[in-house]
């Protein structure tokens, strides 16, 4: 008997990426085999996102461009944000949907599946329960890591319990939901033994990490925990962690813990206080200032990324200019910048002073600008530095990777001429800087690949 076969679409973020791959480990195990091409496929499954409309537009794309190629006996399901966010919409938004699948019950993915296939009735079927966790005892088995070359993404725990005005999150993925500490532990230690090399932990808050299942300082605990059991890793990186929540105990279990990497991503959103509040996040830049120079005096060498939103209702340019100072003044290594996305379900959506879209990529264009100096300036702090390189690829004389600085896809590389090893550690001397990108050579006894 023939397997059954899918092909599958993940759209969206590294923690959608996760998600992803946890539903194709569950399929695999079930019998079904993966196939690269829509028209080999018995199942067409489209992992959505529906953060901003910019997402949720590439989303409807993609699954009307596999709708329209659909064949017959071949079923057609979204699943992810956009499916929980939208539900029966998303149906009437692309004919010829089979089924919808949303975040809170990703694995019964394969059980939903047979039972669309197995159904005649040509209306789509839905599995949206409201409030089923997105993550728990119930997890039938799947990982939830994505590995890409020698990273990998771990996601420790789904959902959100901040009130951000902006954020659809809390919708889609309900509030948050911690995963036990043993079960990040044997996937971890899994990932070891197949040579990993940089772990990548995510959630969408991960210093929220162990409240609700009563482990206080939960994420300094489980990096501790991840250290011991897995010392062969050479890097524990943190992405999206919540301003106000990093504690002295996570400072210092970053310090004294040498796997972990010297970086942290702290979105702060915005440098003015009155901006802040509207938007309901923490607004005391001072614990800002405080904490940066804190973590800068116990880690020189760290590198602190954050990310802007510009053009948030009611922003006037005296506050725009105000985030404009802040980041002179913080001088973050990394920033990633992004104009606000009308959400009309958020609270957001429903605030007066909405600012043309116009203003908004203007005082994107400025902020960028500024910081384009800004990162130049600290990248140029790097030459004459060694840096390990985790190697990730090579191209017309050039290889290419990124130290403890740089996150996976969001942040710049480090180029070097000469065939490196993929997938390893190589340290590289730092003889230049661009604005993102560093360039360097191999030091001094480390061998080249010859062709």
């Amino acid at each position: 008997m023939a397997k059954k076969k899918y092909y599958l679409l993940s759209l969206g973020c590294s923690k959608n990426s996760v998600d992803s791959e946890s539903m194709k480990r569950l399929l695999d195990a079930s019998g079904y085999t993966e196939v690269k091409s829509p028209e080999r496929a018995d199942v067409l499954l489209a992992n959505t996102c529906g953060f901003i409309g910019l997402a949720r537009d590439e989303s409807i794309r993609s699954l009307r461009e596999l709708a329209e190629g659909k064949q017959r006996n071949q079923q057609l399901i979204a699943a992810g944000c956009l499916s929980q966010l939208w539900g029966p919409r998303l149906a009437q938004e692309v004919p010829g949907l089979d089924g919808v699948i949303g975040t809170r019950r990703w694995m019964d993915i394969v059980d939903f599946i047979d039972t669309v296939r197995g159904r005649s009735r040509p209306e789509p079927l839905y599995h949206l329960p409201p409030d089923a966790a997105t993550v728990g005892e119930d997890e039938r088995g799947a990982q939830r890591t994505a590995v890409q070359g020698a990273s990998a993404y771990l996601k420790i725990a789904d959902g959100c319990r901040r009130p951000c005005a902006f954020c659809t999150i809390p919708t889609i993925k309900g509030t948050q939901k911690s995963r036990q500490p043993e079960l990040i532990l044997n996937e971890v230690r899994e990932l070891t033994a197949n040579g990993l090399r940089e772990l990548v932990l995510i959630a969408q808050d991960l210093t929220d990490y162990g409240s609700d299942i009563g482990i206080k300082d939960g994420l300094a605990t489980l990096l501790d925990d991840i250290c011991q059991a897995a010392p062969g890793i050479d890097w524990v990186r943190l992405m999206y962690t919540y301003p106000g929540a990093v504690t002295d105990r996570l400072i210092e279990t970053m310090v004294q813990r040498p796997q972990i990497c010297h970086y942290l991503d702290i979105p702060l959103q915005h440098g003015h206080p009155a901006t802040l509040r509207r938007m309901r996040r923490p607004a005391n830049i001072d614990w800002v200032h405080r904490t940066v120079a804190k973590m800068r005096a116990a880690m020189p060498d760290l590198c602190v990324r954050t990310t802007f939103i510009v053009g948030f209702p009611g922003e006037t340019e005296g506050e725009f200019e105000t985030l404009l100072d802040f980041v002179g003044e913080m001088q973050f290594d990394r920033v990633g910048a992004f104009t606000y996305s009308f959400e009309g379900q958020t609270p957001s959506g429903a605030m007066p002073g909405q600012v043309p879209e116009e203003v908004k990529q203007e005082r994107l264009d400025r902020l960028m600008l500024k910081q384009q100096s800004i990162s130049l300036a600290r990248n140029q702090r790097q030459v004459g530095r060694t840096l390990q390189t985790l190697v990730e690829g090579y191209d017309k004389g050039f290889s290419f990777g990124r130290s403890y600085r740089d996150a996976p896809e969001v942040d710049g590389l480090v180029i070097a001429e000469g065939r490196l090893p993929v997938g390893q550690m190589v340290p590289v001397r730092i003889d230049g800087a661009l604005e993102y990108d560093l360039t360097g050579a191999v030091a001094a006894g480390q061998p080249l690949i010859t062709l």
